[in-house]
């Protein structure tokens, strides 16, 4: 009598498969003799995909061409979240228009549905495979908490086309990011942070989030406007009155 192995899930070229925890019990099938299903492949996230770049120890230097590679269909959301979390922390002065810049081009191409495209001078750009696995390391824990609270729900809100209405949305958070505003791209940054996030993980609970706390930095940047417009009024005012 010939004995039936259960075949293993499939991987992605080059990942190992999840392993299997010894205390988990073993599915119905198994105990009827039965092989199970084989499991949805699994979707590496973000800190993963980090992870593994920053301990290659085969390459000298990592470029944004080689994370843009690393997660293709999903480089856009990826990368968007990468320009905009540091805003969400106190930055030197210019460092919200040198980032806000990236995040308007990158918001557009989700707003169009495309995969981006990065000039040869700006997918080049590299840094040292050890700078890059200290950068990973201080962000990545962070990041795996965030994650955690992560999952695949209200999907209608991370459809097609809900991501056009989202890349809309972060194109004009990241117009505020790019204005020299005083501490006005730190909401804004965060919320476009919360939003790709959302998309990346197919989360329309974080979606919600990032909207309700886009609108809200809206808000905050525009009432921040206008007191800077009413100073400069009052001021030209006293100075001809």
């Amino acid at each position: 009598m010939q004995m039936h192995i259960p075949q293993q899930p499939e991987s992605e070229p080059g990942e190992p498969l999840p392993e299997h925890d010894p205390g988990d019990a073993p599915p119905e099938g198994h105990r009827r003799g039965i092989a199970p299903e084989p499991k949805a492949q699994r979707r590496w996230r973000l800190s993963d995909i980090l992870t593994r770049l920053a301990e290659d120890t085969t390459r000298e230097r990592v470029s944004v061409g080689d994370i843009v590679a690393a997660m293709p269909g999903r480089a856009t959301a990826a990368l968007l979240f990468l320009f905009a979390a540091p805003n969400a922390i106190p930055t030197p002065p210019g460092t919200s228009a040198l980032l806000g810049l990236p995040m308007v081009y990158l918001a557009s191409q989700m707003m169009l549905r495309r995969q981006p495209w990065l000039p040869k001078l700006v997918a080049a750009r590299s840094m040292r495979i050890e700078d890059f696995a200290a950068l990973v390391g201080r962000a990545v824990p962070v990041l795996a908490r965030a994650e955690r609270m992560l999952r695949p729900r209200l999907l209608p809100l991370v459809s097609p086309a809900a991501e056009v209405l989202i890349g809309a949305f972060c194109f004009l958070l990241a117009l505020v990011v790019a204005l020299p505003i005083p501490l006005g791209n730190m909401l804004p940054g965060f919320a476009v942070a919360i939003l790709a996030l959302g998309v990346l993980e197919r989360d329309g609970v974080w979606v919600i989030v990032g909207t309700m706390l886009g609108l809200t930095s809206l808000l905050v940047v525009g009432g921040v406007v206008w007191a800077m417009i009413a100073a400069l009024v009052f001021m030209i005012g006293q100075a001809w009155g």
